[in-house]
């Protein structure tokens, strides 16, 4: 007979949390400057307010799109065809967030701000790929049995 399925403690969670931030934000702050010709520290910044912004988008973005779902009366259980809705909805409202304020912080036209956020999006997608892969490995999930 299998064993019960095991997940991470909320202490590792916070965990995989603290380090995936910490990290890509060590990442970020240097590639970006180097790409972009722009100084490391501003860059910085526009990664740790990125970051900031991105969650608490995500926060309010995932609890408004529940809640539109359940007064369409459409329940939460999401299709493919729905989660891909939610995603590209999901990235073009953190794309209308961000971009101006890179523009505006690092005084670049909006085209430039939007290829710098564009570029951390790609940069996100492979680097969480990556590092939850190498988590994985290095920090296995609880065996069933304790």
């Amino acid at each position: 007979m299998a064993g019960k399925v095991q997940m991470r403690t909320p202490r590792d969670r916070l965990r995989h949390a603290i380090l995936f931030e910490l990290i890509a934000l060590a990442l970020v702050a240097p590639l970006g400057g180097l790409v972009f010709d722009v100084d490391v520290g501003h860059f910085g910044v526009v990664a740790l307010v990125s970051t900031t912004l991105a969650m608490l988008w995500n926060y309010g973005y995932n609890l408004v799109f529940d809640v539109a779902l359940l007064r369409l009366g459409l329940g939460l259980k999401k299709s493919l065809r729905l989660r891909a809705v939610h995603a590209v909805l999901f990235e073009a409202g953190l794309l209308i967030l961000l971009v101006p304020f890179i523009a505006w912080y690092l005084a670049v036209p909006l085209w430039e701000a939007f290829l710098m956020d564009v570029s951390l999006a790609g940069f996100y997608l492979v680097y969480a790929f990556a590092f939850n892969w190498l988590y994985d490995l290095a920090v296995p999930l609880p065996s069933p049995d304790g």
